[in-house]
């Protein structure tokens, strides 16, 4: 999608806080983080959301979980981090560009959901 914004991070039209990149994934720092550590990683492939997932995707997926297990821990997550991926209306997704986000650096980090 030309007009999406991780689209455009991607093809390198908006700058962004870059940490890992390689063929099918690319990961940067969150403008607006809720934890010391707060990246997202994309695929670089366009997909609207998790909803959206079909089989062909399996192995960028994979790869996207993968490299974001590396990124925590580069990141110095080394005693544990979270990852959230928000799904469509409902999940709260603010771009609709799949994204996971590394949330970490805090001991503990706050309750993923009030009780």
């Amino acid at each position: 999608m030309s007009d999406c914004l991780f689209c455009r991070i991607v093809r390198g039209e908006i700058p962004a806080r870059k940490v890992y990149e390689d063929d099918h994934v690319l990961a940067f720092h969150d403008i607006r983080p809720v934890a010391p550590v707060h990246v997202l990683v994309i695929p670089k492939e366009h997909v609207d959301s998790m909803a959206q997932l079909e089989d062909r995707h399996e192995a960028a997926m994979g790869r996207l979980m993968v490299a974001a297990a590396r990124i925590a821990q580069d990141q110095g997550c080394t005693d544990g981090f979270r990852t959230i991926v928000n799904t469509g209306r409902v999940g709260l997704q603010e771009v609709y560009h799949l994204h996971l986000h590394i949330l970490g650096g805090a001991d503990p980090l706050p309750p993923m959901l009030k009780r």
